[in-house]
């Protein structure tokens, strides 16, 4: 079996706990934002983000319950066999749940990039390749309903971590890509305007944009390296990422 350095019970305990010790940061967020600061077409867009991360922590704590407590003793190899084992319904239903919520965000740094740059012509590229990530997406999940055991024993070399680790590539290289051209463009045209200005102001919009494209895009990187490294902090570091998404987006 491929090395998984943490067992899966333990690593499911943990993402759930972080999950949500990070969703409660969602409120808070939103909490602080006066009525007028808000921008009306992130904010539904971010309660929609919001409604998918409730589901998915409701879903993982059903998932948690289900290998911990109701199919401890029944389930072949117990709640180590339980957790491993892709094709449960509940799995696949938080997979999906993950892939909509990074659906919805690349999509909104696209959008953004269009509105700054005002061509669409600027927004072909990422949106091919957000077309890409969500035909990852849609096989991943097909692969994980059809897992055999030897697939699952050996997840981090089969097929399934292959297209996990293309879905992982590909969403990072998108978000990359976009939130370059969207940080770009905004430093362009601060720096046209800043000729105009008799002071030399900062960029608050930049920084925050940058923070928070630095803070998605490290959690998916600290997944690309937990798979190469054959190490199931993966799902960990996957749920943390469900719950970072909707502030992101708030502040981008």
């Amino acid at each position: 079996m491929a090395s998984r350095h943490i067992p899966l019970d333990a690593a499911v305990i943990m993402s759930t706990v972080l999950e949500g010790i990070l969703y409660g940061t969602i409120w808070t967020f939103t909490y602080k934002r006066r009525v007028r600061d808000i921008n009306w077409p992130i904010a539904v867009v971010a309660t929609l983000l919001l409604v998918l991360s409730t589901a998915h922590i409701v879903v993982n704590i059903i998932y948690l319950e289900d290998g911990l407590v109701k199919y401890r003793n029944t389930f072949p190899g117990g709640p180590q066999a339980f957790f491993a084992y892709t094709p449960q319904a509940t799995f696949l239903a938080k997979s999906a749940i993950y892939i909509l919520q990074t659906l919805v965000g690349d999509g909104v740094v696209i959008y953004r990039c269009y509105v700054v740059w005002q061509s669409i012509w600027v927004i072909i590229i990422p949106c091919i390749m957000w077309c890409g990530v969500a035909g990852c997406s849609v096989c991943m999940v097909y692969f994980f309903s059809q897992a055999s055991i030897s697939e699952i024993e050996n997840f981090f070399t089969s097929k399934l971590g292959h297209w996990v680790a293309a879905f992982l590539s590909s969403t990072l290289a998108t978000n990359l890509l976009s939130t370059g051209l969207l940080a770009y463009r905004i430093w362009t045209i601060e720096r046209s305007v800043s000729t105009f200005r008799t002071t030399k102001g900062r960029v608050p919009i930049l920084r925050m944009l940058m923070d928070a494209a630095i803070l998605y895009s490290a959690a998916l990187c600290s997944s690309l390296i937990s798979f190469a490294l054959s190490n199931d902090g993966l799902f960990v570091i996957a749920d943390v990422v469900i719950s970072l998404l909707t502030p992101v987006i708030e502040n981008l």
